[in-house]
Order: C-alpha cells, then sequence, then structure tokens
C-alpha cells in the first residue's frame, strides 16, 4: 500500500489527464484526455488542455456520465492507485455535493414516469405497440 502513496512534493509536476486517471474519475488516461479535449473538464472555471501541470487548492470541474463533480485538489499523485487511495487525493465541495444529490433524485424520478415492463413483449404485443404509436 506504500507503494500507492500520494506524491506531496512541490516539485513534482503532474499532467491533469494524468492526475484524473490517478484520481479515479476516468479508467484510462486516454479517456480522460478525450473528456479534457472534449470540454467536459474545467480547471479553475477555464478550459484547460491535457497538458496542464495540477496545482494543490485548483477546483477542477470533471464530467462522469450525466452528473458534473467540482472538486478541490488536495493531494497530487502520477500513480493509479487502490480507490481508497484515490479519493484522498480531492475533497468534493459541499455545492457539487447538493446538486449532485440533486440530479440523482432527478433521475430516479424520471425513471419512475416511464416503467419498463416486467417481460419483453411478444409478437402480438409489439403489433398493438406499433399501431398505437403509429395509427396504423
Amino acid at each position: 500500500m506504500a507503494l500507492f502513496m500520494a506524491q506531496n512534493n512541490e516539485d513534482t509536476e503532474v499532467r491533469l489527464d494524468k492526475w484524473l486517471w490517478a484520481a479515479r474519475f476516468y479508467k484510462t488516461r486516454s479517456l480522460a484526455r478525450s473528456m479534457i479535449e472534449g470540454g467536459k473538464v474545467d480547471y479553475n472555471g477555464v478550459k484547460a488542455k491535457p497538458s496542464r501541470t495540477v496545482e494543490i487548492g485548483a477546483l477542477v470541474k470533471v464530467l462522469q456520465g450525466n452528473i458534473r463533480r467540482e472538486v478541490e485538489i488536495v493531494k497530487i499523485s502520477d500513480q493509479r492507485g487502490p480507490a481508497v487511495v484515490a479519493q484522498t487525493l480531492y475533497k468534493e465541495t459541499e455545492k457539487s455535493i447538493a446538486e449532485r444529490e440533486k440530479q440523482i433524485e432527478q433521475i430516479k424520478l424520471n425513471s419512475l414516469l416511464a416503467p419498463h415492463p416486467d417481460e419483453k413483449p411478444n409478437k402480438k404485443d409489439r403489433r398493438a405497440l406499433i399501431s398505437m404509436k403509429y395509427g396504423n
């Protein structure tokens, strides 16, 4: 476990894509890089490049799926370790936690409005659905 300890040296320079990968926001560095290049990641309120050097105390907005999170960098590491260690690299802001919970609640409510049947429709049911939908 000591192998994965986060580095706190101020002379350590870590790229943003590598830090996002080490903090387990994205599964691969190439995915982190494509999310940054696609404008899904903000660094201190500004669109960043993957090669941006991260600093302790910076605010990073990250899009994961449909959920946007805002985190503050607490530690810097360029090694991907266990999830428990990765969670010590950042601290999510209170505002972000509240918004994330609100979004999750909204997703749950939306899933209740579009219920799924217990079983797959058979041929007769599919034809009835098509005729209702298109009025044949």
